[in-house]
């Protein structure tokens, strides 16, 4: 009879940690974003030969300005009325508002990857709105333009997150994959509406409106004496727009009863149908939500922005929005928090990589090292790795 086979068991093993204290959880990031930090200024000191502290300095400056030691204004002044601060919070607040249109999905494990064409879709209704209403008696009633460019543009979010929605809820599809088929789709939408709106054949449709500014945001109007860039006044209604819709979802998720069902979905659907919460309606019902502030966020991006539209309006930011709202536990507060973070360090990491005569390519490589430490650092916030203890 042959000896039976020796199980070799490995040195290390990982088993689930049980919770930590908040302050040994914020520590463990902090050490994340350092080391983050350090990797990324030593592959600069490689690149350039430039000393890690111009890189950090560059990532400061690319979100709150040179500060001017000279100028008769204090250090607060200067920054929080500066162009590149207000710059900063209007793209915080647009990659914040897609992720909390992500975060109702998430929550009820519905995995919503098509936060880029819900944007996109009702981007383009938004658009379409401003494109033919442009002249004529919309010249006088342009606020009914900007009302009709709201609706057009939720619609457009909540039906573009509905159609999949309808097929999860019918036939269980697998909503990952039809989601972000939707994304292609969305994107080949706007290439044809733009060549069909752009005869020249350019596939480059300018700014919509120019000297009417019908469907444009209104832009704030600050005392002279505060000395407001230009960028807080034209961002400070989608800074204050999201911000509102910041607060209403955190209501909505932590106190209402719509926030409840959509919990014990997530936690599980069959103790969900056993108290008797229709799981089918809450789908659909949590998605539509969703869409509507895709659709809100891509009113924002045509209206208050860009006045106009890519196939990249979303900068990026309908897949970005998935690791702000995991990094923040799909807390709406906290979301501010991490969209922060991720906007400082990548706006820090264009800075650099333009400052020292690099392409976005390295921008985006130092970013990807940033978020790959960031997201790194949870697995030994929820896991530990122990030594294995061997008999004998």
């Amino acid at each position: 009879m042959s000896a039976p086979k020796k199980i070799h068991e490995p040195p290390f093993h990982i088993v689930k940690r049980p919770a930590i204290a908040p302050w040994k959880a914020l520590l463990i990031r902090a050490i994340a974003i350092a080391a983050a930090l350090a990797v990324s200024s030593l592959v600069l000191f490689v690149l350039t030969k430039k000393s890690p502290f111009e890189a950090m300095r560059l990532v400061y400056e690319a979100s709150f300005g040179v500060f001017n030691k000279n100028s008769d204004r204090g250090f607060f002044a200067q920054v929080f009325t500066g162009r590149r601060f207000w710059a900063m919070l209007q793209d915080l607040c647009m990659l914040l508002v897609i992720a909390l249109a992500v975060t109702p999905a998430f929550k009820m494990k519905y995995w919503n990857l098509g936060a880029q064409g819900q944007v996109l879709f009702g981007g383009l209704c938004s658009v379409a709105v401003m494109f033919y209403l442009s002249s004529g008696y919309w010249e006088t009633h342009k606020a009914l333009v900007l009302l009709l460019m709201i609706a057009a543009a939720v619609a457009g979010g909540i039906v573009w997150a509905v159609i999949p929605a309808l097929f999860k809820a019918r036939w269980n599809t697998n909503e990952s994959l039809f989601t972000l088929m939707m994304n292609y789709i969305a994107i080949q939408l706007v290439s044809c509406m733009i060549n069909v709106w752009v005869p020249t054949g350019s596939s480059v449709m300018g700014v919509v409106n120019q000297n009417t500014q019908i469907g444009w945001l209104p832009n704030m109007t600050f005392p002279e004496a505060w000395g407001m860039s230009p960028s807080a006044k034209n961002y400070f209604f989608n800074i204050v727009i999201v911000l509102v819709l910041t607060a209403v979802m955190f209501v909505y998720l932590r106190y209402s009863k719509h926030g409840y069902e959509l919990s014990v979905v997530g936690e599980s659907v069959n103790t969900a149908n056993y108290i008797g919460i229709n799981v089918k309606k809450v789908i659909i019902r949590t998605l539509v939500f969703s869409g509507l502030l895709c659709g809100v966020a891509g009113f924002l991006l045509v209206s208050g922005t860009d006045h106009s539209i890519t196939t990249g309006l979303d900068r990026g930011y309908g897949f970005t929005a998935i690791i702000v709202a995991w990094l923040a536990k799909f807390n709406p507060l906290t979301m501010i928090l991490t969209s922060f973070l991720i906007i400082f360090l990548d706006r820090g990491a264009s800075d650099i990589a333009m400052n020292m005569g690099f392409n976005e390519s390295v921008g985006d490589i130092i970013t990807g090292i940033i978020i790959f430490f960031i997201i790194g650092c949870e697995f030994f916030i929820n896991y530990r790795i122990v030594k294995t203890h061997r008999e004998g």
